[in-house]
């Protein structure tokens, strides 16, 4: 039966003995379990800051008509030509409507799917913006204002002014913020805006909006729906675009699919509009994860080196061990423990230093103008990643006290003693 308070107490004594290994074995894990933390809790931090910047503003599901090709031409039909090789070239699209058909009766039937969290309407319009001698082309997005900000995170992207300012204009305006800076405009001034058929239409600036993203802020502004709607000439269901928020995000691809088919639109998810920017989030991902565990493996050859050293100074102490009967077992056991006494001090140190540093980065000022809901640098204070620190620590402590301890644990007493 193994005599843990005495095994555990022989443990004790060489680390102090050895006090300036102990430290330098503790501290190694110190560093490494406090690195690991740091570094993924920012990095990931960061990742979701720019995945929010992207993601928040891009629906889970859009419909809309799509301008393509007619798949099946007239000569393909012809049942005369059935059996023949024909080539058509400089195929053009047809006109079609730009806007959905039968989009309020769709809106009604979406908003009472159990999955769906929301369905906006919009209609986009090509326009020019007008001030003085400058013309700016651009888009104009008829919305509805306060299910955009109930739905996504519109209103933290509205640097001067508010949603409920626009609902309560008719004829007012969010503006892009790098029309805005190109115009030399602000909030209480006008603008006009000309449609593509010449028609010009004066309206009231109630706020600037500032999505981060230099190509949309130089040329998008939001209007009311029925505002943008009246400019065009259109009715009250005319609508271009069907933004859908779904209760869970994994469900848009199918959904998309079902709804490309059941009211032949098209239908794109969210995974599909930011593919190339998801692959992007994981190579920093996977770069993120890399060099974390690079710092733990390295912590964990550092206390394998030290623990080493330590069975070699301590080979006649384990031959006088050996000799007043303790076991090769009972001998493995304390240098395994002294190496799982490092892990959990030098563990628990690393969380703290780790929590600290990141406290420390999550409060410094991080203040730009492309980023206006961004004041402090991100991190991400997820518990998991503490969980794994000391989990790795623990492991890599075992592992590196197991394989000198077996060492020390073959050690024959009768040669040590006689110095052979």
């Amino acid at each position: 039966m193994i005599n843990w308070k005495v095994i555990l107490n022989i443990a004790k004594t060489h680390l102090l003995t050895k006090m300036k290994s102990t430290a330098t074995a503790s501290l190694g894990v110190t560093f490494g379990i406090g690195a690991y933390i740091t570094m993924v809790s920012f990095m990931t931090g960061l990742n979701n800051m720019l995945d929010s910047l992207i993601l928040n503003q891009t629906p889970h599901i859009h419909l809309y008509n799509e301008i393509e090709p007619t798949v099946n031409q007239p000569v393909s039909l012809f049942e005369g030509f059935e059996n023949s090789v024909y080539m058509i070239s400089s195929i053009k699209p047809k006109q079609g409507q730009n806007k959905i058909h039968n989009a309020l009766p769709i809106l009604n039937y979406l908003k009472k799917k159990d999955k769906v969290k929301g369905a906006t309407p919009q209609v986009r319009a090509q326009i020019f913006y007008l001030s003085g001698a400058i013309e700016l082309g651009g888009t104009l997005v008829g919305v509805d204002i306060m299910e955009e900000a109930r739905l996504s995170n519109m209103r933290d992207y509205i640097v001067d002014g508010t949603p409920e300012a626009l609902k309560s204009t008719d004829n007012g305006i969010l503006l892009g913020s790098g029309l805005a800076s190109k115009m030399s405009l602000s909030v209480g001034d006008r603008v006009q805006i000309s449609t593509v058929k010449g028609g010009i239409f004066p309206l009231k600036i109630v706020g600037i909006y500032q999505s981060g993203i230099a190509d949309i802020d130089n040329i998008q502004s939001f209007c009311n729906l029925k505002t943008v709607q009246q400019i065009l000439g259109e009715a009250q269901n005319y609508v271009t675009d069907i933004n859908i928020k779904l209760n869970a995000i994994e469900d848009a691809p199918a959904m998309a699919q079902i709804l490309e088919k059941q009211f032949d639109v098209t239908a794109t998810d969210i995974n599909e509009a930011n593919a190339q920017f998801e692959t992007g989030t994981n190579i920093r991902n996977l770069i993120t994860y890399a060099v974390s565990i690079t710092l733990l493996i390295v912590a964990g050859f550092g206390i394998y080196n030290i623990l080493n050293m330590l069975i070699y100074e301590k080979m006649k102490d384990i031959a006088i061990l050996k000799a007043t009967g303790f076991s090769g077992r009972d001998v493995q056991f304390i240098f395994m423990s002294q190496a799982m006494i490092i892990g959990i001090i030098g563990g628990i140190l690393g969380l703290i230093l780790g929590f600290v540093l990141s406290v420390l980065i999550d409060r410094v000022p991080f203040e730009t103008e492309a980023l206006p809901t961004i004041t402090t640098y991100p991190v991400n204070f997820n518990v998991v990643y503490y969980i794994i620190g000391i989990v790795f620590a623990l492991v890599s402590t075992f592992i590196a006290g197991w394989l000198p301890s077996n060492k020390a644990r073959k050690i024959d007493p009768v040669k040590i003693i006689r110095g052979t």
